[in-house]
């Protein structure tokens, strides 16, 4: 398939009006400012819907999934379906996820692959576009709204606060999968991921500094106090250099990321949304 400039696709791929193609789901791949190919795929709102208001046509969730997720992998198809009570989701395969093209470089020119998923929602005629991100993908959903503004509202779950962390065990694993040859082979064929083996080079704006810029953008950050890769010394950084114009939860009991959201959480964050955003 050809693909255009950032964030857009062949008209034929999409389908030839905004209306039908906010009926469909589809799937294509979008194309990021440096050239990288991003495998994504739009789902509808849901046509079943259990609260007292229809699910909202005019707002998306664009969901930034988790270091080693892809755009086909349960937990994330599981967050999508949660969020379609409550609008459409466009959600896509980071590059070196999945069947993107290129290597990850586990959250810096992530921000790209985010705002080309964005462009082609705008495209799609949605009036709000909120970000939704998983640890990884919490960080790139906070560097893209200080970088890039113009989303409704940013949600960021599991999110570093800091670069480098090892403080916690599996975050020394991480580091080992990311910094070593071996732990590259590991990533490429254990969890479909290439990773690049190049280091930051600048290193990029970190989330914590990218928070005072997102405002006046709605901003909610979500983090479970029992976070075995991130403690919750790294939500609460967040929350302060946001200096009160963020929401906080912290959510008791909870671990990681999308395995760890619960149904009633993400039901919690699609009502945030839909309110917050515009």
């Amino acid at each position: 398939m050809s693909i255009g400039p950032a964030g857009h696709v062949p008209r034929s791929a999409v389908r030839p009006t905004y209306e039908t193609s906010r009926n469909a789901s589809m799937r294509t791949f979008l194309c990021t400012d440096d050239g990288v190919s991003i495998d994504s795929v739009y789902d509808p709102a849901s046509a079943v819907y259990d609260g007292l208001q229809p699910p909202s046509r005019d707002l998306v969730f664009v969901l930034a999934h988790g270091f080693t997720g892809d755009v086909d992998r349960p937990h994330v198809r599981r967050v999508v379906a949660a969020l379609t009570d409550y609008a459409p989701v466009v959600s896509f395969s980071f590059r070196g996820h999945g069947r993107s093209a290129g290597h990850t470089t586990v959250g810096d020119r992530e921000v790209l692959d985010l705002a080309a998923a964005v462009a082609w929602a705008r495209d799609l005629g949605h009036a709000r576009v909120v970000t939704v991100g998983f640890s990884m993908g919490g960080s790139v959903v906070l560097r893209h709204a200080a970088l890039h503004p113009g989303v409704d509202a940013v949600v960021s779950v599991s999110s570093p606060a800091r670069w480098y962390y090892r403080g916690t065990a599996p975050m020394r694993r991480v580091h080992w999968l990311v910094t070593r040859p071996e732990g590259r082979l590991v990533g490429r064929y254990g969890f479909r991921t290439r990773i690049h083996h190049r280091d930051w080079d600048p290193v990029p704006l970190s989330p914590v500094e990218a928070v005072p810029k997102i405002a006046p953008t709605p901003l909610l950050i979500v983090h479970g106090d029992s976070d075995g890769y991130f403690p919750v010394d790294h939500p609460r950084m967040l929350a302060d250099a946001a200096g009160g114009a963020a929401e906080l939860w912290l959510e008791p009991g909870m671990g990681h990321a999308e395995h760890a959201a619960s149904d009633r959480l993400l039901a919690r964050i699609g009502d945030w949304a839909a309110s917050r955003a515009g």
